[in-house]
């Protein structure tokens, strides 16, 4: 049986085949013209996400091109420049720059002349050329079934996902070559035809990146064995030839350097995500890291892999193949970051029982090899070690952890409908409600949300930071400002600044209020809000974020000079004392932070949220009367201690108020106002059944049902009427165990 077929064995198993998805497609409830309608949209959708592509793609091109020549393909040009090691003669591993093994540098080594005339154009898009080819292969051996849709739109999105990453954009910035041992593994489970051809495409990859061997294992324990072997021997054959060319050489890189141990950088550095680095970085070292390490390795290697022959076994090959990748990233001595490929293609991996927690993972997976671990991870000592092994910690959570389903389990095709309210009117005719913006009555994963939250807000502190304009623009925008206050008789900053300097319980007062409360109370908030109220946590963040964005609008285009920024008008800072104006002060945070982003005041807009957000749902008066008193005492400080206008109040009043507007604009009024809850109650409950039916078709939950009916049939024969139904025995039976167990009314009403 050939690799292809493995890969497509079990294809059968679901009932909705290929063509019936594509039919179900095409044809529908909504008839011709919704058909037409939606083909239109989904080909836009399409030819959006292949433009998407290739302005990635042209842009990383560009960004590496426009360095200087001798800030780009910085690692190549150490191995095959002018000046490199590969036309030095004596041994490759004399000054530590080479790292690779030692057949990749009898391969590179007749290149030399060829890949100095191709440092900048060629190698580039070369490079690029593979990056799509492993895209298109990765898109190509997605588990099947797959749907049209998805099998039309996965291409341009794997591409999409590829280019962004920081594993490619740090290969073509350094001129790396790891992304071919990828490329070789999946053309040799993906494309070519029989086992030896397969065997020798992954043994190669073994010679350049030696703990791809781990490879032989899976495809020997998923009986593929005459291609482990052919591996196996591949690797033996291209390491003996490399032993034959370069004895020296050969020696010291497996016996003195242990497999590539050492060589390149630091390996404690942050950019080794390996469980060697790990360790290192922890403070540990000598022998009692090296046995540590290979007790980890070694655990890690027999779960992952375990793992990965079953996810084989099951039809999931590029998960199986993912997961092994993921392994050998782990158990390397060294695993610079432009080698961490293998993460990125354990998003095909499904799991989370219900549809709104499916995207959890390749989300996760998404910020993780996208931004910077210092984005996701705020700076704190107690957080370091998460922070420096990000990447590795969600290497062996793939690998060894995350409960990825198997194609039998019922939630892989069919995951729970998520709670959801029925869209209400649109409040204007020609502005529709937001298709996409479903009212979920769930909350949100939290680790999922306090990613998004924390790389929100870094995304605004970085932008606040690059939209500082210069203090001439900054001043003469104050003196704009302040000249519109005093023609509107509302100038009374310097009063109530030199008023309250006066008094100084009060001067400490607001002080401390200004400093602290600005973010202490809106993340009180929404903590309470996700515990007790989901539903109301969505629409009042959402409003936040759209406020906080057009808030940022205004700081790039109207950049201004707070009052204690004003040489000239004799305020007072009471927070940070007097000011050097052409050097202001604004604490710790001065070279992190823009102090001419004064308008609109978010300090008062924050505020105002946390106002609108207590009011609408405090249950008591006395919450509603206490929220009404954060944003008063907000402006208060914000005015006495000389850090704002009056008018930057005003303005950011209008941007939270825009931002509650845009929200019922796209997604129509709070999901509470909506007289629909009792059709949407209905609607859950059928969904449950519907699941809870087919748990037990498939043989989940047999015995309950049975007990159930059995129950039914006792209470029906002696009339008494105090005992529950089957139905209402089941659901009491199960809702305090089973997490998606209907409760009893829902079982009535299916």
């Amino acid at each position: 049986m050939s690799l292809r077929a493995w890969h497509q064995r079990g294809a059968g198993r679901s009932d909705l085949g290929v063509a019936d998805v594509r039919q179900s497609e095409v044809s529908g409830a909504f008839g011709a013209a919704g058909a037409d309608t939606a083909r239109t949209r989904f080909a836009l959708v399409r030819i959006g996400l292949w433009l998407m592509a290739a302005v990635l793609a042209v842009r990383q091109v560009a960004a590496v091109l426009r360095l200087p020549p001798d800030e780009r393909l910085i690692d190549l040009e150490t191995w095959v420049g002018s000046e490199g090691v590969l036309h030095v003669s004596g041994s490759l591993y004399a000054s530590d720059q080479f790292t690779g093994t030692p057949f990749a540098g009898v391969v590179l080594r007749p290149l030399t002349r060829a890949a100095e005339d191709a440092l900048g154009w060629g190698w580039t898009f070369g490079t690029l050329l593979l990056v799509v080819v492993v895209a298109l292969l990765a898109a190509r051996a997605l588990p099947q079934p797959v749907s049209r849709r998805t099998a039309l739109l996965a291409p341009p999105f794997a591409i999409c996902l590829l280019m962004v990453s920081l594993p490619v954009r740090n290969t073509l910035y350094l001129g790396q070559t790891s992304v071919i041992p990828v490329l070789l593994v999946l053309l040799g489970c993906f494309a070519v035809r029989g086992q030896r051809a397969s065997g020798v495409l992954v043994g190669v990859a073994v010679a350049l990146q030696p703990t791809l061997l781990l490879f032989a294992v899976l495809l020997w324990c998923t009986e593929r064995r005459r291609a482990a072997l052919t591996t196996a021997a591949t690797f033996l054959a291209c390491t003996l030839l490399a032993w034959a060319a370069l004895p020296s050489d050969s020696s010291t890189y497996w016996f003195h350097h242990l497999a590539g141990a050492g060589l390149g950088g630091d390996p404690a550095a942050l950019a080794n995500q390996s469980l060697h680095g790990a360790l290192l970085r922890l403070g540990l070292d000598g022998p009692v890291e090296i046995a540590l390490f290979l007790l980890l390795a070694a655990a890690v290697a027999v779960a992952g892999l375990r793992r990965a022959v079953r996810y084989a076994r099951d039809g999931q090959l590029l998960l199986a193949v993912a997961l092994t990748g993921c392994v050998a990233v782990a158990v390397s001595p060294t695993a610079w970051q432009h080698q961490l490929l293998w993460l990125l293609l354990a998003v095909s991996g499904r799991m989370g029982r219900r549809d709104s927690a499916r995207p959890m993972w390749p989300v996760a997976v998404v910020l993780v090899m996208t931004l910077p671990a210092s984005v996701l991870v705020p700076d704190d000592v107690i957080l370091t070690p998460i922070r420096e092994n990000l990447v590795l910690l969600a290497v062996v959570a793939a690998a060894c952890v995350l409960p990825f389903f198997s194609r039998d389990s019922v939630f892989y095709a069919r995951p729970i409908p998520t709670d959801s309210v029925p869209p209400g009117p649109t409040r204007f005719r020609r502005v529709p409600l937001l298709p996409v913006w479903r009212k979920v009555l769930t909350r949100p994963n939290l680790l999922l949300e306090l990613a998004l939250i924390r790389v929100g807000y870094t995304a605004y502190s970085e932008i606040r930071t690059v939209a500082a304009g210069g203090r001439d623009t900054a001043e003469r925008h104050g003196d704009q400002v302040y000249s519109l206050e005093q023609f509107l008789h509302i100038d009374v900053e310097h009063w109530v600044n030199h008023a309250v300097v006066k008094v100084s319980w009060l001067q400490d007062f607001f002080d401390f209020y200004y400093t602290t409360f600005h973010f202490f109370v809106p993340l009180g908030i929404l903590g309470v809000l996700y515990a007790r109220r989901p539903v109301d946590y969505r629409w009042a963040r959402s409003a936040l974020g759209f406020g906080t964005l057009l808030a940022l609008v205004g700081f790039w285009l109207y950049p201004l000079a707070p009052p204690r920024l004003m040489p000239d008008l004799g305020f007072i800072d009471t927070v940070h004392g007097v000011q050097d104006f052409s050097q202001p002060d604004y604490g710790a945070l001065t070279a992190l932070t823009n102090q001419y982003a004064a308008m609109p005041s978010l300090h008062f807009g924050w505020s105002l949220w946390c106002g609108i957000v207590i009011v609408a749902l405090a249950p008591k008066w006395w919450m509603k009367a206490l929220g009404t008193l954060h944003p008063l005492f907000t402006i208060s400080a914000i005015v006495a201690t000389g850090n704002h206008w009056i008018l930057d109040a005003v303005g950011g009043a209008v941007v939270i108020g825009t931002g509650f507007g845009l929200v019922h604009l796209l997604s129509g009024p709070r999901p509470r106002t909506i007289p629909a809850f009792a059709a949407a109650e209905d609607a859950r409950a059928t969904a449950r059944a519907s699941a809870r039916e087919h748990e037990h078709e498939q043989g989940l939950g047999g015995a309950e049902s049975e007990s159930g009916a059995g129950s039914g049939s006792k209470s029906g024969t002696d009339g008494s009427g105090s005992g529950k139904s089957g139905a209402d025995k089941a659901g009491s039976a199960d809702g305090g165990d089973h997490p998606e167990a209907p409760p009893a009314h829902a079982s009535q009403s299916a």
